[in-house]
């Protein structure tokens, strides 16, 4: 299954031993596409301190009751390394939050999970962005979901668009579409855009250029909120 992420923000996280709090945004690896964390918002039980939870932790996604239940603790996630979420967050704070919790360190290999979760895309990833991630650890290699959306789209013609949204799918928690609204040029329309379709990113200044033109972009399958989004391998090749 396919979701909106947009569809998952607010979602209450339940721990083992009740609940600690609501999905407050998604980070996922700017090489890949590939979700890593979500951060929950744990309001006033833990003085509306937020963290960052790794989809290993995932145990189950009930869309019915709006809810993702965590094999973590409240003592665990309470006693948790503080990171701040509201800044870049780099490898040497992923280390230290893996190391914790005793997660695998998704970049030293591939790992599974109850939703089969893993590091690798489902398709081979080469997009060129302005700040990859590096071997540097100084440099952050995480994006936040919240701050991408509104980028402006750029197609080899000029501009079509913004991200309002994104499609993921729930065994991979790959990136499968970004969801593009394309304004002025074509009026209450969303579309489908694959990140295979991606040239480049430009996270300085929030642009990211596809590869298509405009006439490519506007034959693409329009999004509708109403219908489930199931992978269609022909509809971006």
């Amino acid at each position: 299954m396919q979701h909106r992420i947009s569809t998952m923000i607010g979602n209450v996280i339940r721990a083992t031993d009740g609940d600690l709090g609501k999905v407050n945004e998604f980070y996922f690896d700017d090489a890949t596409w590939t979700i890593r964390y979500m951060v929950a918002e744990t309001g006033n039980w833990l003085l509306g301190r937020k963290v960052l939870i790794s989809l290993v932790a995932l145990r189950n996604l009930d869309t019915a009751s709006h809810a993702l239940s965590v094999n973590l603790s409240c003592a665990q996630v309470r006693n948790s390394p503080e990171i701040d979420t509201e800044r870049p967050v780099y490898r040497q704070h992923e280390e230290e939050i893996h190391k914790y919790y005793e997660w695998p360190m998704y970049w030293q290999g591939g790992f599974g999970g109850t939703l089969g979760i893993t590091p690798y895309p489902l398709f081979e990833s080469s997009l060129p962005v302005q700040s990859p991630e590096s071997k540097r650890r100084g440099d952050p290699h995480l994006r936040s979901t919240r701050h991408v959306a509104g980028y402006h789209i750029h197609a080899t013609d000029g501009e079509i668009g913004h991200v309002v949204d994104y499609i993921v799918d729930d065994e991979k928690w790959t990136i499968r579409y970004l969801v593009v609204n394309t304004g002025n040029w074509l009026p209450g329309k969303n579309v489908l855009i694959s990140p295979q379709w991606i040239k480049q990113v430009n996270w300085a200044d929030s642009s990211v250029y596809l590869d298509r033109s405009r006439d490519a972009v506007k034959n693409s399958p329009e999004f509708d909120s109403a219908e489930t989004v199931y992978r269609d391998p022909k509809s971006h090749q």
